[in-house]
């Protein structure tokens, strides 16, 4: 068992001025001592670096520097973890409360994963919610046949059980990576907790459709194409029966 584990958390930004402070604050600020923070920017040309610039002396780790996209600069980041956990924290989202580390840590010794809820915040930082995707009472790497469950802002894996994303996948690979990490895990704990807020939107409808086709190529590698197409009709169902609910709320 790892007393006090270290925790490496990740953040990957470009451009984005408007929501990096708020990010690295959630961060800086979890009571938590034992957190490893790494910045990762793609040359940020609109003064994201400068805002970045002022905690430079509470990161562990700042890269300002041209990569091939946002899994590309994840790896990077992967590659400087010392951490006996990661967690990417991606600029936009946020930890969930200034306590939520040592909560997440506090709720079972030992976890090769820990995972939790996701709060959903739109582009004014107004509350959206619970993901329409609950995360699961026992999750493992047969979890996301129904859909992603659990976001990666919300799952704290322990760093030797991780790969490298795979960069021949452009939107999800988050994917990809964390089933691979669930396949090799015997121990993941349901914290039971909100853990993380995500910021909704911000890709266009062409990256969502290339997304789900890269999902679903994913999903079939792993579980078999025909179980995927049927498991497609079944969150289609659901999917649609969530927007008549909420169509029928809102009203």
């Amino acid at each position: 068992m790892t007393i006090n584990p270290k925790l490496s958390v990740i953040t990957i930004v470009y451009n984005n001025t408007r929501d990096i402070e708020r990010t690295m604050l959630s961060v800086l600020n979890q009571t938590y001592s034992n957190i490893e923070y790494i910045v990762i920017d793609g040359a940020s040309n609109d003064g994201t670096f400068d805002i970045i610039n002022k905690y430079k002396d509470r990161l562990a780790v700042l890269v300002s520097e041209q990569d091939r996209g946002i899994y590309d600069a994840m790896n990077k980041g992967l590659a400087l973890a010392t951490g006996d956990y990661v967690l990417f924290m991606n600029s936009g989202d946020e930890i969930y409360a200034s306590e939520t580390v040592t909560d997440v840590f506090s709720s079972a010794a030992s976890g090769d994963i820990y995972y939790g809820e996701t709060e959903m915040f739109d582009e004014n930082w107004k509350s959206l919610g619970q993901r329409r995707h609950r995360a699961p009472e026992h999750f493992d790497w047969h979890s996301f046949k129904f859909g992603m469950n659990v976001s990666h802002q919300a799952i704290y894996i322990k760093r030797s059980l991780t790969e490298p994303y795979d960069l021949q996948y452009k939107y999800s690979s988050d994917i990809d990576w964390i089933i691979k990490a669930a396949k090799k895990s015997s121990n993941i704990v349901n914290t039971h907790l909100y853990v993380a807020k995500y910021l909704v939107g911000g890709m266009s409808k062409k990256k969502h459709l290339a997304s789900l086709k890269e999902r679903f190529k994913i999903l079939s590698h792993y579980y078999g194409i025909i179980p995927t197409v049927i498991n497609h009709i079944f969150i289609a169902f659901n999917l649609a029966q969530y927007f008549i609910r909420h169509r029928r709320t809102n009203d």
